[in-house]
């Protein structure tokens, strides 16, 4: 990955938005910076379509302030940004071809790098035999690759991407994976909103979290992951694990077929117990501080904000 740059092509800064009586943003702030994915999660109406319409400038804020490449909103930078809507925005009775080729000379590309673009995107979707087929007649997964296809085909300096595997086998939603990393290695910065948890966990470097239009997580998924940990430790040894003062229970009942998930006191250190069963002597086989789930992560804290509200 290349280096993130000083300035971030995003930068929102306290933003907040109202409709009638429903606060959609409440002081919202958060950077986007080339090179990186940020993922964007939140319960089903939190405020993550109105962020994303705040950022495209489709919506405006009541208060706070949104920058693009370091400026205010202009709308000469449209073109560097490729938005992916839940909802499709393909015309379905159109062929496929003259469709990506369009919408690239929307976004400002030469009718000969229209053309060039859409046979390199169709080909890299393997879906390189259906240029002259109406986009009606395609699957849902595969719509679905034209309409990713079309918000990558004009190289965007920024990404903005809603639900991007809705609709895709196993198979395809790797395949966009792929294309999302590579997309970020080149430079690009990458804006993440989907309720796939093992996705965000795969590709995005950063999470925000909105719920009920407050920020309510915000950092590196890794620091976040070492914040939620499990106070357990999955261990296969020879020792006797109810004779440590750390250790508060043990679930696994046979320690000699399996490993077994000791789980410590609070306070107590996954190293401090590694250098107790040192100190006794016991073999150890494997030692694994057991990671808690993003999703996991996501219920509590969605759950903490409601119960709050």
């Amino acid at each position: 990955m290349p280096p993130l740059g000083d300035v971030p092509h995003v930068r929102v800064d306290n933003v907040s938005k109202r409709f009638d009586h429903t606060c959609a943003l409440d002081g919202v702030s958060l950077d986007l910076r080339p090179g990186e994915v940020v993922g964007l999660l939140g319960p089903n109406g939190a405020g993550k379509t109105t962020l994303i319409r705040t950022i495209l400038d489709i919506i405006k804020p009541d208060s706070g302030r949104i920058e693009l490449f370091g400026a205010p909103f202009a709308p000469a930078v449209r073109n560097r940004i490729g938005y992916l809507p839940e909802e499709r925005g393909l015309y379905p009775r159109q062929k496929v071809g003259a469709v990506l080729e369009y919408l690239a000379a929307l976004k400002g590309l030469a009718s000969s790098r229209a053309r060039a673009e859409r046979v390199r995107w169709l080909d890299r979707f393997e879906l390189g035999g259906y240029a002259d087929k109406k986009v009606e007649q395609l699957s849902k997964g595969n719509q679905q690759k034209v309409q990713i296809a079309a918000t990558f085909i004009a190289r965007p300096d920024i990404v903005l991407l809603d639900e991007p595997l809705s609709g895709l086998d196993p198979v395809s939603a790797r395949l966009v994976m792929r294309v999302i990393r590579e997309n970020a290695d080149e430079g690009r910065a990458v804006l993440l909103s989907t309720h796939q948890m093992n996705t965000v966990e795969a590709l995005c470097t950063r999470v925000f979290m909105i719920a009920r239009g407050r920020r309510v997580l915000y950092g590196v998924l890794d620091d976040i992951k070492r914040q939620y940990a499990s106070d357990a430790v999955l261990v296969r040894s020879s020792a006797s694990y109810d004779a440590c003062p750390l250790v508060s229970h043990v679930e696994t009942t046979d320690q000699r077929r399996g490993p077994a998930a000791v789980h410590l006191r609070d306070g107590a250190t996954a190293r401090e117990f590694l250098a107790w069963l040192v100190s006794s002597g016991a073999s150890v086989e494997s030692f694994e501080q057991l990671s808690t789930p993003l999703e996991e992560i996501f219920v509590r804290v969605a759950g903490q904000v409601e119960a709050a509200a």
